[in-house]
């Protein structure tokens, strides 16, 4: 068994023998085998028991009880059960390669042992599981569980560039097998390069690791997390309020537009959509309060508060995904006719400011820092952080929260924009900013709200 791979049925597939057929399910995915041989049952009676088998084993078993044409027909089933990644492909002691989806495919590299070189992925990555080691990439539909410190050790050494020889003298413990093995596992699931490879390199080499991994663990296809509504934490943590509550007594009630006069005098949709710009300089005179009224109100203000079995939801002028909401506005005041300079936080739902801190240092550092973002063109008049209090979808969704939360700011970035073309302000929307600094300064903690987007907004230059 050394110099094969081990083949094993997926413990989670539940494997339901009967007379006359036998039933493998796996979450949503059901197969039925109607009037199994006798081959076939033994042979997947030993992928489903005990330590696994090779599939010349496989073979051996099946076509002594089901002749050639039996094993052609099972050769079948057993690439079908590869393609649906229900089998583990193993090497004794050393690792396992576990599939994380459908469509899986394990091929075997074709390798000129005597001029390849092998480097561990720049994609790769390292992580505890459940108190085992678990090496994965982005780039694959596998992860590889690691058993023993030979398969750890030799993963460290592959940071730099080795080949078969130079494994084979630093681990002359281990059977020149084994080696072979584990360097074609590691090539068939992506974690390791070969020399060889040349696919996609300008394409991957445009990739960070961390714009990858988000990509391939936020969409289905390259893990096998539940993804989207399942409520994992109900009945285990209580899901925080629809609204946060006032976090200060020092509160400026800001103005409040009447919506149903702006709907007949204010310019069309089309018409917004279309002059809508990034403006990042402004006018003599700074904006006023009035009009950080009305854009916060168009923007952002709660609607309405709807109470369920699985706790609050609000209704706003933006969109988010099950009327979670987790999206929270910070202005920082610089200057604005009416407004005290300050560092605030918009209370949605009473509509009004509430002041955590005076301009300082640190607020200082922000305005600097959203200057820089912006092209260094004038300090902004008005910068407001866009934080996420991460929890409130988290405790609904899994392996997609964080990806909402961006989308969520991206439809906010766009009702700013829009609303501040038909108000005639100048908007600007920031790629970046500084999480650890807005923690700092709101005294929040970096894991359970912290700032995700950042807009720059002020007077418009241009009179119309």
């Amino acid at each position: 068994m050394l110099n094969t791979f081990i083949l094993s049925l997926n413990p989670k597939v539940s494997y339901l023998p009967e007379n006359d057929k036998i039933v493998l399910q796996f979450r949503d995915r059901k197969l039925t085998f109607k009037q199994p041989t006798i081959g076939f049952r033994l042979a997947l009676n030993s992928l489903k028991v005990g330590k696994g088998v090779t599939k010349k084993e496989l073979i051996n078993l099946v076509q002594q009880e089901d002749g050639i044409c039996g094993l052609f027909t099972f050769n079948s089933y057993l690439q079908k059960l590869i393609s649906l990644g229900w089998i583990y492909h193993s090497i004794d002691s050393l690792t396992t390669a576990i599939p994380l989806a459908e469509d899986y495919e394990f091929l075997m590299p074709t390798i000129d042992w005597q001029k390849t070189s092998f480097t561990l992925s720049r994609f790769a990555y390292l992580h505890q599981v459940n108190g085992q080691m678990i090496l994965e990439s982005p780039l694959s539909k596998a992860q590889v569980l690691l058993h023993s410190g030979h398969s750890l050790a030799i993963i460290a050494k592959l940071a730099q560039p080795q080949t078969y020889t130079s494994l084979l003298q630093e681990f002359s413990t281990l059977n020149e097998a084994k080696i072979k093995l584990f360097l074609n596992l590691l090539v068939a699931t992506q974690t390791v390069n070969d020399s060889s490879e040349s696919q996609l390199e300008d394409t991957l080499a445009q990739w960070d690791f961390h714009d990858l991994l988000f990509h391939s663990r936020s969409r289905k296809g390259r893990h096998n997390q539940p993804t989207g509504a399942t409520y994992r934490f109900q009945g285990k943590i209580q899901p925080l309020p629809a609204v946060k509550s006032s976090i200060s007594s020092k509160i400026i009630k800001l103005y409040q537009p009447n919506i149903k006069r702006l709907k007949t005098k204010d310019i069309s949709l089309t018409e917004a959509l279309e002059t809508r710009r990034s403006i990042r300089n402004y006018a003599q005179i700074p904006i006023n309060a009035k009009e950080i009224g009305e854009f916060l109100y168009r923007t952002a203000r709660v609607k309405q508060i709807i109470k369920s079995k699985q706790g609050e939801y609000t209704s706003r002028p933006y969109p988010s995904g099950g009327g979670l909401y987790e999206l929270e506005l910070y202005p920082l005041i610089h200057n604005c006719q009416g407004i005290n300079s300050g560092f605030y936080h918009y209370d949605p739902l009473a509509h009004q400011l509430c002041l955590l801190s005076e301009l300082n240092q640190d607020t200082e550092k922000m305005l600097k820092d959203a200057w820089l973002a912006s092209g260094k063109h004038n300090q902004p008049q008005i910068l407001i952080s866009i934080a996420a209090r991460f929890t409130r979808l988290s405790w609904k969704y899994e392996s997609i929260a964080y990806s909402l939360i961006l989308k969520h700011v991206g439809v906010l970035y766009q009702t700013m924009y829009l609303v501040a073309t038909a108000m005639n302000l100048a908007p600007c929307a920031l790629g970046s900013g500084n999480a650890d600094l807005f923690t700092k300064v709101a005294a929040t903690n970096y894991y359970a709200e912290s700032s995700v987007g950042e807009f720059i907004l002020g007077s418009n230059p241009i009179v119309k």
